[in-house]
């Protein structure tokens, strides 16, 4: 079963919150990121991207970064934007976007749970990535950013939660992207033990959501830290890791779609020809088409839309990853068509969020930029945690949350 632990939270004051709650560090460039923090000294972009204080093209993996992260934050702390918790406990973060609202837990889960597989993953990370994540840990000894966890709903947990929720929220403020962000503490004694025992007995697994990276960061620093340290003792603030911990009933994963430079030396014609032999396929004219359920793709081509339904055969339903949408499209189009075999590297291949719409797509196309896109109906929470519990892994770029996780809203001290 789960650890899932209480801390003593380092939050900014209530008055602070609105200067210092930032978009997490991956969502943005530097570029974005030193207009975005313009006129705000307090932003917690200043931990999370410090090479906004530095010189532009620096090396944002130099050790002069992640300095430059520990001093920016300690600023803050001494410039009393933050305060610390004086006893350990569990926090409720719910975020409300389109309507729906969304409530997780943040806590901390255990570094030996994600190297034991209790942690479960569905997405290769890069070395050179967890090395960055692993070296902002080292040098500011906090986790700054909380991952994004999911779990089965639990309706012990459930029943704390909704309690909690129907007291104030000590922050609850609305972010420029239009998305309300709502931050309770759990600070009963008998919540917090209530919610420790539950993910203990109760909650088979945590999933990775969103931060493979930092969460395998947080995994290797904790091993790092255990080797090096003869007195570990298994209960020291390393050993656990900052996540905010969803119900996957109340989360939503929207498609991540593709845009293709060109057609292989293929005709407009030649190439529907050889897909058809794959997909049904129907023109939709100029009207935007969005995929309807599974197994049905969207494409964009010379200003028209086009659906494509699966052939029986082109899938197999009985091998998890196998049955996924963009498997289908991987095999059936972009490796056989378009000569597209390694979606990590090939450079004629660009991946676009749901988020930005299909006006995204038909833009890229119509501008010339790209040939062809194609829109994938989004893969389901029990796709993602039937491969994650088979220990499999998902093709590259397949899920896309959203809302992102605020920032600064409270951050965990290794020590």
């Amino acid at each position: 079963m789960s650890i899932f632990k209480p801390f003593k939270g380092f939050r900014p004051k209530i008055e602070n919150v609105n200067k210092v709650a930032s978009r997490p560090y991956d969502v943005l460039n530097s570029e974005e990121a030193r207009a975005e923090v313009e006129g705000n000294p307090y932003s917690f972009l200043h931990v999370v991207k410090p090479e906004i204080d530095l010189p532009e093209g620096i090396d944002t993996h130099s050790q002069e970064v992640y300095d430059k992260a520990k001093s920016n934050l300690q600023k803050l702390i001494d410039d009393g934007m933050f305060m610390q918790d004086e006893k350990p406990m569990f926090y409720v973060y719910a975020q409300t976007m389109f309507g729906k609202t969304q409530y997780g837990l943040v806590g901390g889960s255990g570094t030996e749970d994600y190297a034991n597989g209790i942690i479960k993953k569905h997405e290769l990370t890069r070395p050179d990535k967890e090395e960055d994540r692993m070296n902002h840990v080292r040098s500011t000894n906090v986790n700054a950013e909380p991952v994004f966890f999911t779990y089965r709903d639990n309706a012990k947990i459930d029943e704390i939660v909704n309690r909690v929720i129907t007291n104030d929220p000590v922050y609850d403020f609305t972010s420029e992207d239009a998305v309300g962000h709502h931050f309770w503490l759990i600070d009963v004694d008998e919540d917090i033990q209530n919610i420790e025992k539950i993910f203990a007995n109760e909650v088979t697994y945590q999933y990775v959501a969103d931060g493979h990276h930092r969460t395998a960061a947080a995994g290797l620093v904790g091993t790092e830290r255990r080797k090096n340290n003869p007195s570990h003792n298994g209960t020291e603030e390393y050993n656990f890791f900052m996540a905010v911990n969803f119900p996957a009933s109340q989360l939503r994963i929207i498609d991540y779609n593709r845009v293709v430079k060109d057609l292989n030396g293929l005709s407009k014609d030649e190439f529907i020809a050889k897909i058809s032999e794959s997909f049904d396929v129907e023109e939709k004219g100029t009207d935007e088409y969005k995929p309807n359920a599974i197994r049905n793709f969207s494409m964009y081509l010379e200003g028209k839309w086009y659906s494509l339904t699966a052939k029986a055969g082109t899938f197999n339903d009985s091998e998890p990853v196998e049955a996924l949408d963009v498997t289908i499209l991987t095999k059936q189009v972009l490796e056989p068509h378009l000569n597209i075999v390694d979606l990590r590297r090939d450079t004629r291949i660009e991946f676009v969020g749901g988020i930005r719409g299909l006006e995204e797509l038909k833009r890229r196309v119509d501008n010339g930029e790209m040939k062809v896109a194609f829109a994938l109906h989004p893969v389901s929470m029990d796709q993602l945690m039937d491969i994650a519990d088979n220990d499999l892994i998902m093709p590259p770029k397949v899920t896309w949350f959203e809302p992102k996780l605020r920032s600064g809203l409270v951050f965990h001290d290794l020590d």
